[in-house]
């Protein structure tokens, strides 16, 4: 059986562990921590940045608002639709649930990016030879019989590692066991043919900042996509992605010589 991660938003307490232990464990570049954002509204996820804590204020029935967390990252979809809009084969789905990607084989067209429902690969604007980046479901750790990172380091059993359809029958337990803290819907069961990541909820999932999506998958929709963009788009991507490597480099040598030009007035 596929393996799955569920997370339940009402033991979450927005610490943010799985975040450092992600970015450690993945040994992400310090551009991650440059740009933090709000305390309730930090940076919505990047190249350097596979999962977040976002944090939701919801409004109670006395009017009264209160917080509820959302961890972000690749749902790892049953029937991914970016796997099935790369034209090359740079991402694909294991047995096991994750889906890994390949950048030997990514010629940089960015159509996973149209593709996914959920909006996770980014692509990493600021290097000369850019890629696809985002959250791999720790399939190395899998690969070693061992539990992704932000499993591992949750503080509250907010997230729970083991085979999907497992992990679906304990959700549907905690409901009935609990209808009066949970919505009575497994998010990720059904959405798009399935994900690997499940979500238990006390409010409507919108709420989190979670797509509406139906239960058919969009592989079609992707493969049309694909037919439809010009070949022209490739030389585009590659010349936008020149010019602003051009642009940063520019900036960074300005800021190089003016940082020059100051030293010396000190030492003068």
């Amino acid at each position: 059986m596929s393996k799955a991660v569920l997370y339940d938003a009402t033991k979450c307490i927005g610490c943010r562990a799985c975040q450092v232990a992600c970015k450690q464990w993945n040994e992400l570049p310090t551009e991650a921590t440059i740009n933090r954002g709000t305390y309730e509204n930090p940076p919505q996820l990047s190249a350097y940045t596979f999962t977040k804590i976002r944090f939701n204020e919801v409004d109670d029935d006395d009017g009264k608002f209160h917080f509820v967390f959302t961890k972000l990252q690749c749902m790892h979809c049953e029937h991914p639709a970016c796997v099935t809009a790369c034209p090359v084969g740079a991402l694909q789905k294991t047995p096991d649930g994750p889906v890994v990607y390949d950048d030997n084989k990514c010629f940089g067209c960015r159509y996973c990016m149209v593709a996914c429902p959920f909006g996770i690969p980014n692509f990493e604007w600021d290097k000369p030879l850019p890629w696809i980046r985002k959250c791999t479901f720790c399939a190395d750790r899998q690969g070693g019989g061992l539990e992704p990172a932000c499993v591992t380091t949750c503080p509250t059993g907010a997230l729970k590692f083991g085979d999907r359809e497992e992990l679906i029958i304990e959700a549907r337990e905690r409901i009935t066991a609990s209808s009066d803290k949970y919505v009575n819907h497994i998010y990720g069961e059904k959405e798009v043919g399935g994900t690997s990541w499940l979500y238990l909820s006390p409010v409507p999932f919108e709420k989190l900042g979670l797509p509406t999506l139906g239960s058919e998958p969009v592989t079609v929709d992707a493969e049309r996509a694909m037919g439809a963009v010009p070949p022209v788009l490739f030389g585009a991507a590659a010349v936008m992605a020149g010019a602003y490597w051009v642009i940063k480099r520019r900036d960074r040598m300005s800021q190089e010589r003016a940082d020059k030009e100051e030293r010396k007035e000190v030492t003068k």
